[in-house]
């Protein structure tokens, strides 16, 4: 058996996708969406799902931004989960109900590792003040150290959190780095278990007006003339490499759309997701050992895709 069949072999659709999933909920009523999208992940693929809830919160994230809330969970959250699941997957218990007194990351990571997890669903819904940047910053932290693929669902991707679930086009934003490389046998996997449109986005950042390839003394027309001979000649380039990419996988039918453009990052997936009516977005991220320092630095690019995109987003660390 060749290189091209084994790849092909790792994308079968006759194999689940995800068995096992893991749902992180802070038991707000904010988090329901999330735990919605779970349950239907888990329904479609035939999962188990496990809902986890971290009751002691790291010391800087201490201030709540919903007392009730926080007094509620703290009283009952075995029952709280309970309720929770029973709202969003009637008539079907979860598979696994976890209560952890620790810092919130740890926790999660040891619950992946404990019962062999293989998506993480978390929502990013952000009400405010230090609740948003918390939120955000611990999803940030968990995307790029988590063994295993995590979906988040921003506020903007929970109002479609009632509506069955619709993987029909998926966008996959790729640098061609490690975490890309790891995510692509996944997302052509559920490509096809979805019959799916693929749409694979490559964005160049936007040549800086200093740049060594426009003359200084240029006259104006001139070196505008330059910058898009430059970007066209890039997205010619990125479009092939593209398609070598994904080559010794087999064919996908519906054939993929090829987008590359000179934009910031999460402009240009926003712009592409919107065209072509996007269900989810993929992105690899890049697993660092100061993922947790990186992670408060709340307007990166991929904080401002998990907060502002409209479908859930799925992130693989490589």
């Amino acid at each position: 058996m060749n290189i091209a069949e084994l790849k092909r072999n790792e994308v079968s659709t006759k194999t689940p996708v995800f068995r096992s999933i893991l749902m992180a909920t802070d038991l707000s009523d904010a988090s329901l969406p999330a735990l919605w999208f779970a349950a239907e992940l888990a329904a479609r693929y035939d999962a188990k799902l496990s809902l986890l809830h971290v009751v002691q919160r790291e010391g800087r994230y201490e201030i709540p931004a919903n007392p009730e809330e926080t007094d509620r969970s703290r009283a009952d959250p075995q029952g709280l989960l309970e309720t929770l699941i029973s709202t969003a997957r009637p008539g079907r218990a979860a598979d696994g109900i976890v209560v952890r007194s620790a810092s919130i990351a740890p926790a999660v990571l040891s619950v992946i590792a404990d019962r062999g997890i293989d998506l993480l669903v978390i929502g990013t819904h952000g009400r405010g003040g230090i609740t948003q940047v918390a939120l955000g910053s611990v999803a940030e932290e968990l995307l790029r150290t988590a063994p295993c693929p995590v979906m988040t669902i921003g506020p903007k991707a929970a109002a479609s959190a009632r509506k069955p679930l619709d993987f029909r086009s998926i966008l996959f934003s790729t640098d061609f780095g490690a975490g890309s490389t790891k995510a692509l046998p996944l997302v052509l996997q559920m490509v096809r278990a979805h019959q799916a449109k693929l749409i694979l986005v490559h964005i160049i950042p936007p040549l800086p007006v200093a740049s060594s390839i426009v003359s200084a003394y240029a006259p104006a027309a001139p070196a505008a003339d330059e910058v898009q001979e430059w970007e066209a000649s890039a997205a010619k380039r990125t479009v092939q490499n593209l398609r070598d990419w994904i080559a010794p996988y087999g064919h996908l039918q519906p054939e993929p759309e090829y987008i590359v453009g000179a934009d910031f990052l999460a402009e240009g997936i926003f712009a592409a997701a919107g065209e072509f009516n996007a269900g989810l977005i993929v992105m690899g991220t890049k697993r660092s050992p100061s993922a947790r320092v990186s992670a408060h630095l709340p307007w990166t690019a991929v904080h401002q895709v998990l907060h502002d995109a409209h479908c859930p987003v799925l992130s693989v660390a490589g």
